[in-house]
């Protein structure tokens, strides 16, 4: 088991303020959050991170295989702690995974793949992202009080950091797509322009034929107007 100096819990929650969100993206920043937590809760051997999205529960960052495969285990059952905590917002604690009879012997499974406890607490990151941060230990009840209280500190810290990051992402996302919207629509009022100068046309003559083009040759709107504002171009 790893050994874990008392100052190292103020210097993860320290570093986790200092995340830069134009450096990184929310899964970068999940990484960092699970690899801190690997190197800073007493007792822990991995760390993952659930998060539960529209298409189902997903493992975002694991330091370890074991970590990622009894998740993933969790997930194919639809149940277990990381599920529990991440779904009902609340810690579940697997003192002893051999001796635990919860969610369909799950417990079992872990410790035969060298997990003797476990530890999953909830991980707020949006009004519609929720998730858990599961901390493995491979010795039965070597997640103790400690870990409990370090853990819980640690996460309101990291709930900062990634509902930062998840803003940030979604925040970078809707201008992208704006600005592809604004750019889609100076291509087509261009290609209108042209047309109704060639043909002498109205605004709406000039949308029905680029339309009719679109549908005809089963391209999208806007690649049939920067195709025609490019060949004018080119003359």
């Amino acid at each position: 088991m790893k050994a874990h100096d008392p100052t190292d819990a103020a210097a993860a929650f320290a570093e986790l303020g200092r995340i830069k969100l134009g450096e990184t993206d929310l899964d970068g920043v999940l990484s960092r959050v699970a690899d801190l937590a690997g190197r800073t809760l007493p007792g822990a051997a991995q760390v993952s991170i659930t998060l539960l999205r529209e298409r189902g529960a997903v493992t975002a960052a694991h330091t370890g295989d074991t970590a990622l495969q009894l998740d993933e285990l969790q997930y194919e059952r639809g149940a277990g702690p990381c599920l529990e905590a991440a779904g009902a917002g609340t810690v579940v604690e697997v003192p002893d995974t051999a001796a635990d009879d919860r969610w369909d012997g799950w417990g079992a499974d872990a410790a035969k793949a060298g997990m003797g406890s476990v530890l999953s607490l909830s991980l707020p990151i949006g009004d519609a992202l929720h998730g858990a941060l599961n901390v493995y230990g491979d010795a039965p009840r070597g997640l103790g009080p400690a870990t409990v209280a370090t853990a819980q500190a640690f996460v309101r810290y990291a709930a900062v950091a990634l509902a930062n990051a998840h803003l940030y992402d979604t925040t970078a996302s809707l201008a992208q797509h704006m600005q592809a919207a604004m750019e889609s629509r100076a291509v087509i009022e261009q290609a209108k322009g042209i047309i109704m100068g060639e043909r002498r046309c109205s605004a709406d003559e000039a949308f029905a034929i680029l339309t009719k083009v679109s549908q005809d040759t089963n391209r999208k709107l806007r690649d049939v107007a920067t195709a025609l504002v490019e060949r004018t171009q080119r003359g």
